[in-house]
């Protein structure tokens, strides 16, 4: 491959990045959610509907420290999208869940992935499909060795 093209490859995968993240902002400064940033809409999505995680559990799948987690927790609690809950088996354990109004949130912004993931592919064979696949693996484990190295830098 060309250093051209890995350029013009990277480029694209900014651009696409940022106007994810633009898109998704002004989306959600149209509804009902406009009190809430998109740092905040993926902490929802990490915690989801459907298990009633830990901070420690939603800090390691966005890859943030435990800490900055729970500021933001914090903030869900305060607007109204987020409780916590003591777990049933052990009382010192703290889970988290979605209020209505989360669970309202978290609908949307599946949506929302749903509808751009669809465009995405759209017009694809399934050959095509499983080369993008590929490569979204590919780039996810580089993400991955990325950050555990920048784990171990930071314990140096």
């Amino acid at each position: 491959m060309t250093d051209r093209k890995i350029r013009q490859i990277s480029a694209l995968l900014i651009e696409v990045y940022n106007g994810i993240m633009q898109v998704e902002d002004k989306y959600l400064r149209t509804t009902q959610f406009r009190d809430i940033t998109v740092k905040e809409v993926h902490t929802i999505d990490a915690i989801t509907m459907y298990d009633h995680k830990t901070t420690t559990a939603v800090a390691r799948q966005l890859r943030l420290s435990p800490g900055t987690v729970t500021a933001s927790i914090d903030k869900l609690v305060r607007k109204g999208y987020v409780v916590r809950l003591q777990s049933k088996d052990d009382q010192r354990v703290i889970r988290l869940g979605l209020t209505r109004r989360g669970r309202l949130i978290y609908r949307a912004h599946q949506s929302f992935h749903r509808q751009m993931t669809e465009s995405f592919l759209n017009g694809m064979d399934l050959e095509q499909v499983d080369i993008i696949e590929h490569s979204l693996l590919n780039l996810q484990t580089f993400l991955q060795i990325a950050d555990e190295k920048g784990d171990s830098n930071e314990n140096d």
